[in-house]
């Protein structure tokens, strides 16, 4: 078995991690999965090893009985509300909270919401102040967050406090976090909790064509949610609903920019092929978790039940074997299934509201700004697995 190590907070990989995938995955190809010493878990690189393994059923991200690590006490209000995620479950309770999300995220759905996104964005833009500024708070935060927050059916007007509890809480998330970072999830995910259960009483018998009122009435059947997991998905809806989108847009605009002909890129024509490009050149999420439920050999490495996998999706969208030249952006590839919004049953299903987001989005301000101009090199922010800029300094 091939050793790789590679520390996830070097800065070095955090700027630029693609040099080091490159060398895994001909490495896993020579030898098998490699174990990744960092992490002390074997991982996949290719995209067929990742896309692989994210549908076999004998792997899950709920550990086995007997499998799961303890958890400190100081941190178990965090896991209390992790426990009913349908992100951390398996079927059949997966499976049941997923078809009560599903009611939002039909095609239909999302479709009705493109002119609403184009109007913010037309709004947010005409907002952007003179000089160079961040493009991050002014443009592609507010977008995701409002958006979500509509379709939810919470106020808009707490979309800043929902954002701070949610970008508080995904610090657990982050490769060497820190007692601070921990003791600050801990507490926003108390506040967001206490914040819904109130919302959500304050809802019952005001019911509108939002998410909020379907989930209520799940709960209120008795069978189908309970009043944890309706806590628990909304929490998930919200943080999950911006996370990845914010970074996708901010990535996006700044491999854009630092190419020729980034206004053509994002006609109304070529903005789909684009933006899959965008999301395979560089995601906003880079590596996945998964337990292995029985012993097994699979890609050359052996299991033994309980152990765990990482799978690391921006190794995958860059396999020259799927993608030739997959180190070069070229907006007008030929569009094939990437990895950035995962894969199997836990696919990320807000997908389809995500592209277009980011498809009006990118748009709209290459549209209105055609001189949008990048004013310092974008800096990725020291947050493994996330993969995202720490600010986007812009001038239009």
């Amino acid at each position: 078995m091939t050793v790789l190590h590679q520390s996830p907070t070097d800065p070095a990989f955090v700027q630029n991690p693609y040099g080091f995938y490159a060398r895994a995955r001909a490495a896993e190809r020579q030898g098998g999965l490699p174990l990744w010493h960092d992490y002390g878990m074997a991982a996949a690189f290719t995209h067929e090893a990742v896309q692989s393994i994210l549908r076999d059923r004998r792997f899950g991200r709920t550990p086995p009985q007997g499998f799961a690590p303890p958890i400190p006490a100081a941190l178990a209000p965090f896991y209390e509300i992790e426990a009913h995620s349908m992100l951390e479950l398996e079927p059949p309770r997966h499976t049941r909270l997923r078809a009560q999300v599903l009611r939002a995220f039909t095609s239909r759905r999302i479709a009705g919401m493109a002119g609403e996104i184009e109007a913010l964005c037309h709004r947010l833009i005409d907002g952007f102040p003179a000089g160079s500024f961040d493009l991050l708070p002014a443009y592609a935060t507010p977008i995701p967050v409002i958006i979500i927050a509509r379709l939810l059916g919470v106020p808009e007007r707490d979309a800043d406090r929902l954002l701070a509890w949610s970008n508080a809480m995904v610090q657990m998330y982050i490769a060497g976090r820190s007692a601070r970072m921990e003791a600050e999830a801990v507490a926003a995910a108390q506040a967001f909790s206490a914040y819904l259960s109130d919302y959500i009483d304050a809802r019952r018998g005001d019911p509108r064509p939002d998410l909020i009122t379907a989930l209520i009435a799940a709960e209120e059947a008795g069978e189908k949610l309970s009043r944890a997991e309706l806590i628990s998905t909304c929490i998930l809806l919200l943080n999950a609903g911006h996370e990845a989108t914010v970074h996708s847009l901010g990535n996006a605009v700044s491999v854009l920019l630092q190419h020729q002909g980034a206004r053509a890129h994002c006609s109304a024509q070529a903005i789909e092929a684009s933006v899959e490009e965008l999301l395979r050149y560089d995601p906003p999420l880079h590596k996945f978790t998964r337990y292995a439920y029985e012993d097994m050999e699979v890609f050359g490495h052996r299991f033994g039940r309980g152990d765990q996998v990482a799978l690391i999706l921006g190794s995958a969208g860059r396999d020259e074997e799927i993608w030739p030249d997959g180190e070069c952006f070229i907006p007008n590839r030929k569009v094939q299934m990437n990895s950035a919004f995962g894969g199997g049953l836990h696919f990320c299903l807000g997908a389809p509201l995500a592209r277009l987001e980011m498809q009006i989005a990118l748009r709209v301000l290459l549209e209105r700004c055609p001189d949008l101009r990048l004013r310092e090199v974008p800096r990725y922010r020291d947050a493994y697995h996330f993969h995202g800029l720490e600010r986007v300094m812009v001038s239009a």
